[in-house]
């Protein structure tokens, strides 16, 4: 298994790339790692990092900056250090690719380079809600798309069940929609469409609608949303452990929402792991997004969301 990690891709990159792949390795990961970028570079920090001959440097000369235009970016940029990656990707020279690099470039190369499975409407991405009682919920959308239609949420709920499943240890995950009021009938057009769809989805475990007080609760193992939505609730989340850093306050239940302990947001739907992380990621969360795409493979994860759905 090799886990290909653009190395250009973040603020600190491509330091903290290398720091996150040694981390990786010192702790007993076994997938072979693949760095890409500009190997003037990055030869010195792996040689420096006591990496030479535990992994791999592919040379890609080119950066997609972070605010490039995406699809413009890819096309002229095709010895970026995103392009290449998505091209050892789709060759199947590597089996998941991560980079906290230009995310729209990200999205763009997931589903161009790879495409959809074809049952899928529309891809999705995902993330991790920790929650008072200990443990740990999905919401998906959270910025992919913006706006959606019910079909595309009840996907969204099938997917999430399958990732809560695999990834999240879940055997039996509850699902809920995200809505302003716990009655059926509740909501705006989406929400009263999507309701019944969800009702009657016998590959999940749908126990209703769930309200913003209910989303740290543990009311639902996998809660469903546009991205709108799901954006707003993601970036409200991602303030809470600055706050209490900030303000000086050790809490174990809040240092659980350093971005950093969860790598990065993998993309639904489509036919290959690619994981998208922080463009502030550090050592700890490139580590960790080597673990996540280890963990895909190795689950085939993506691969029983396509035969869930196709069902």
């Amino acid at each position: 298994m090799k886990i290909a990690l653009d190395a250009m891709g973040g603020d600190y990159a491509p330091a903290q790339v290398v720091a996150g792949t040694v981390e990786y390795v010192q702790q007993g990961g076994t997938a072979g790692v693949v760095l890409v970028g500009i190997q003037d570079q990055l030869q010195p920090l792996v040689t420096a990092a006591g990496l030479e001959g535990k992994v791999a440097v592919v040379h890609a000369p080119q950066v997609i900056d972070m605010h490039e235009h995406p699809t413009k970016a890819l096309k002229e940029k095709k010895e970026s250090s995103i392009a290449t990656g998505f091209g050892l990707l789709a060759r199947e020279k590597v089996d998941a690719f991560a980079s906290a690099g230009n995310t729209g470039a990200m999205l763009v190369g997931a589903m161009y380079s790879l495409r959809p499975v074809e049952v899928v409407l529309r891809p999705t991405i995902s993330t991790i809600i920790p929650t008072a009682d200990g443990g740990t919920a999905l919401l998906l959308d959270v910025g992919l798309n913006s706006d959606c239609k019910p079909e595309q949420l009840n996907q969204f709920a099938v997917m999430g069940a399958v990732y809560a499943q695999e990834i999240l240890g879940i055997a039996q995950p509850r699902v809920a929609l995200l809505n302003i009021g716990e009655e059926e009938g509740k909501g705006n057009l989406l929400a009263q469409a999507t309701y019944p769809l969800l009702k009657e989805n016998s590959r999940i475990q749908f126990v209703g609608n769930v309200e913003g007080r209910d989303i740290f609760m543990g009311r639902a193992d996998v809660m469903v949303c546009d991205g709108f939505t799901g954006n707003i609730i993601l970036k409200m989340a991602e303030s809470l452990f600055p706050i209490t850093q900030r303000e000086g306050i050790q809490s174990p239940y809040f240092n659980r929402f350093n971005f950093e302990n969860y790598g990065g947001t993998p993309v639904l739907g489509i036919q290959k792991p690619v994981i998208i992380g922080h463009g502030i990621s550090g050592a700890l969360a490139f580590a960790n997004m080597i673990r996540l795409g280890e963990q895909m493979v190795h689950t085939g994860t993506l691969q029983k969301m396509s035969a869930a759905l196709a069902s």
